[in-house]
Parts: C-alpha cells; sequence; structure tokens
C-alpha cells in the first residue's frame, strides 16, 4: 500500500510520516513537504497521488489570526488545495484522509461536540477549513474527514515549548483560563488516521483527540510540572485580557465516540498522554 501525506515537514504531518514508516514491514510513504506539492495546484497534485493508495492530507494554512486580514490566502490552501486532492485522489482510485478542526464549530456547547452536531465558526480560519471538509466529502467519496484539536508534538512550535520557553525567561505567565479543550498529542492523531484507514472505516466524519478536558491555564500547569518549573508564577487570566484577532471557540471538547465504534481506539486522558509525550515533546 502506497501512502502519499501532503504537509509532511509540519507538526502533524512528520509523526504521521514516522508512525506509517514505523508498521510492521515498514510502510511505501511518500512525504511531500510544502516545498515538494502546493496542493493549490491541482495539476500538481494530480501528479503526485496518481499512483497512491491512500492520501493524507496535513497540509494547511494554521495562521489562525493572519486569516482574519487575508481569508483567501488561508482559503487557498485549506478549502480549494483540500478539494484539489479530493478529486485528485478520487481519480486515482485512492482514499483520501483529511484532517480539520475544532475551529468548524462556535465553542457554544456545554457537552461534547459530536460528528453531526451543526457547525457555526467563528472565525475565517474555521469557515476555511469547514469549506475544505465540503469540498473533501464532495470530490472523494471515500474520504474520511478527521477533526482535531489543541494539538502539540516534537516537529514544530506548539503551547507546551511556548510555556517552558516564556516561563524559563519571565518566571511568570499569564494563560487563558475560560477556553476549554483537549490537548492532543500529534502521535497519537497520527495513529489513528492510520487505523481508520487499516480498519476500513466508513467514509465519512470523525473526531480524534485526548480525552477529558483542560483549559489552558490547567494544561500549562502540567506541562511547567513536567518540566520542572515549579518556582514559576501562573496566573489565570479571561480571554478578554488576551484580545487577538481572530475569535476562539471557548468550548472545545470533541466526541470521539464514533471511533470506537469502527475499531480504531481513541487516545486516551490528556493528562496520561501528556505524560507519556513531555518528555518527547520538550527535549
Amino acid at each position: 500500500m502506497r501512502w502519499v501525506v501532503t504537509g509532511a515537514a509540519g507538526l502533524l504531518g512528520r509523526d504521521v510520516v514516522r508512525v506509517l514508516s514505523a508498521a510492521p514491514g515498514g510502510a511505501d510513504v511518500v512525504a511531500l513537504a510544502r516545498r515538494d506539492l502546493d496542493v493549490v495546484d491541482a495539476d500538481a497534485c494530480a501528479a503526485a497521488v496518481a499512483e497512491a493508495d491512500v492520501v493524507v492530507n496535513c497540509a494547511a494554512y494554521t495562521a489562525v489570526d493572519a486569516a482574519e486580514a487575508d481569508e483567501d490566502a488561508a482559503a487557498a490552501v485549506n478549502a480549494r488545495g483540500a478539494g484539489n486532492l479530493a478529486v485528485a485522489s478520487a481519480a486515482a482510485g485512492a482514499r483520501l484522509v483529511h484532517v480539520s478542526t475544532d475551529y468548524v464549530f462556535d465553542g457554544r456547547a456545554s457537552t461534547p461536540y459530536r460528528v453531526s452536531d451543526a457547525t457555526a465558526p467563528l472565525s475565517a480560519y474555521g469557515r476555511t477549513k469547514l469549506a475544505g471538509e465540503r469540498a473533501v466529502l464532495a470530490g472523494n467519496p471515500d474520504a474520511l474527514v478527521v477533526r482535531t484539536s489543541w494539538l502539540y508534538g516534537r516537529h514544530g512550535p506548539c503551547f507546551p515549548k511556548t510555556m517552558v520557553r516564556v516561563g524559563r525567561e519571565r518566571g511568570a505567565l499569564a494563560v487563558v483560563d475560560d477556553q476549554v479543550g483537549q490537548p492532543t498529542w500529534t502521535a497519537d492523531v497520527a495513529r489513528v488516521l492510520r487505523d481508520l484507514v487499516v480498519r476500513a472505516a466508513p467514509p465519512g466524519t470523525y473526531h480524534a483527540t485526548a480525552g477529558g478536558r483542560a483549559s489552558w491555564f490547567a494544561f500549562a500547569g502540567a506541562v511547567l510540572g513536567s518540566a520542572g518549573l515549579h518556582d514559576v508564577v501562573l496566573r489565570p487570566v479571561p480571554s478578554a485580557e488576551y484580545p487577538t484577532a481572530a475569535v476562539r471557540p471557548r468550548f472545545s471538547v470533541l466526541d470521539v465516540d464514533r471511533l470506537a465504534e469502527v475499531g480504531v481506539s481513541p487516545p486516551g486522558d490528556w493528562r496520561e498522554r501528556w505524560a507519556a509525550a513531555a518528555g518527547t515533546v520538550l527535549a
């Protein structure tokens, strides 16, 4: 089975390539970074996936705040690029696994979002990712859309690394305490993406996050503890004290029950998974 991974140099993409390559017997993996494939180029997409059995799309415009000033730039990658890969993979007879986000929801819920719940993005980034989901499902009837959230990992900038760096520099941190989600390790998401394909999961939408829930403030406390920075002063603040161009969902907890329904084990509780990941992520 030949896997083509787009966005392969990113935070998630590098773990996807690693997890696939480490499979028993080793998978045939073609890793395409941004410099190797511009997903906005439809002809390039068609050529890149012509011999693929599975395409995993980790390519994304993730500059959430910058997207507010240039939504078309975000849409080019997140919507039109995703659609290009959907059409190209369908033409090649390949399955497409497309990574999406909790930002497709408005964050006004009080119980975990199910895959069937109504979407209502609050930001340009969320709108372009939702448009990408729709383009993928319309362009490839065998596609899997996998939403995740609050990602951290070894291979790129992420919240835990920022907390450790700033904590060491300043000795104090003010962290938002009124946004709630599920801190999720990229290695766990990569495993879920692989398992959905191996298990021949039905096409459609899935959620892949760690279990439980935490505020950014609670996650920061866990991160500082893992780094041994027990003397850093950590102060909870409301989102109003940390204004951003894009509105973030206040509640980003996703229901992952559909994974178990198709025989795929969801990641464990976020605390357990952070304990397992910390040494690698903060190395």
